[in-house]
């Protein structure tokens, strides 16, 4: 459920903040509360961990809570309790994704939970069409390159993973903003009949309400775009407490990916997606250019 991945990050992010004004260490609070050290980093990054109220009052007695954040960490850990309890009886606590955790990277699924509790998300791509708007014949195309060998279950298990993602365009609310290099329009995964389709697809995408879609064409000069991989920045609503969630950044790397939750680092992200909005294309001319080039290749 999208409410309980809210809040566990809510509460995860207030657990953060109240170790680190009392200058302790993930280590010592594991030590504290009788837990692992990892224990202690999967409840502040929002993910389920096994901690009881007793074990947590003793992490906030460790961090000399004041009473108002204490008052404030109780009431969220309630909410998740009884959130988690909620997913059990609906047979949902897991995510839709865990069934193919042997299909993506190691840390995908924090990106999947929170895509799924995200309001809204602006992805910048500079080679590839987002995860979002892919259709099964381009992501198909996509797995190929690194994964020629992959067994056909497994390549039909990630293009159903694809699909199940996309549905979150659906959702009352949220928002999805893509900056694509016009480069991702030019490059060719699996041929011109599969590009013809998904530009067709990604422009009438476009049209939707909650999707906005702007290409940077290759005369835009000098922008910051040029220098930056894949990146996608998520905003979250706030809990039912009115607690602010701060957005996360997930950065796109040739051998990994990161998270950046850090305020300066989070700017650098806000920098870049501005001077982006500047030299793209509006949506209307982004659109026009998408089934100019499917049209080239269906010719």
């Amino acid at each position: 459920m999208t409410g309980s991945t809210v809040s566990r990050r809510a509460f995860g992010n207030l657990m953060r903040e109240l170790r680190d004004r009392a200058n302790k260490t993930l280590l010592a609070a594991g030590v504290e509360a009788e837990v692992s050290r990892m224990t202690i980093q999967r409840l502040e990054d929002g993910q389920s961990t096994k901690i009881s109220t007793m074990q947590l009052k003793a992490m906030l007695d460790y961090y000399g809570t004041e009473e108002a954040n204490r008052a404030e960490a109780l009431s969220l850990w309630e909410e998740v309790k009884e959130q988690a309890k909620v997913e059990r009886l609906q047979g949902t606590s897991k995510g839709f994704w865990k069934s193919y955790t042997d299909q993506i990277a190691p840390n995908f699924p924090k990106f999947l939970r929170l895509e799924s509790a995200a309001e809204s998300m602006i992805t910048y791509q500079p080679t590839i069409i987002p995860g979002l708007l892919q259709t099964p014949d381009y992501r198909r195309a996509i797995i190929l390159i690194n994964e020629p060998d992959v067994s056909a279950v497994d390549l039909e298990r990630r293009l159903e993973l694809t699909e199940q993602r996309k549905t979150r365009l659906d959702d009352a609310g949220f928002q999805l903003e893509a900056f694509v290099s016009e480069a991702v329009l030019r490059h060719q995964p699996g041929g011109v009949r599969v590009m013809a389709e998904q530009l067709r697809s990604v422009a009438e995408s476009g049209r939707r309400e909650a999707v906005s879609i702007r290409v940077v064409p290759f005369g835009a000069g000098a922008h910051r775009g040029l220098t930056m991989q894949g990146f996608t920045l998520m905003r979250f609503p706030t809990t039912g407490h009115g607690t602010p969630l701060p957005p996360v950044v997930f950065a796109e790397g040739a051998l990994g990916s990161t998270f950046h939750e850090h305020e300066q680092e989070l700017d650098e992200y806000r920098e870049a997606i501005a001077n982006l909005a500047t030299v793209a294309l509006t949506e209307e001319a982004s659109r026009d250019l998408l089934f100019r080039v499917a049209k080239e290749y269906a010719a």
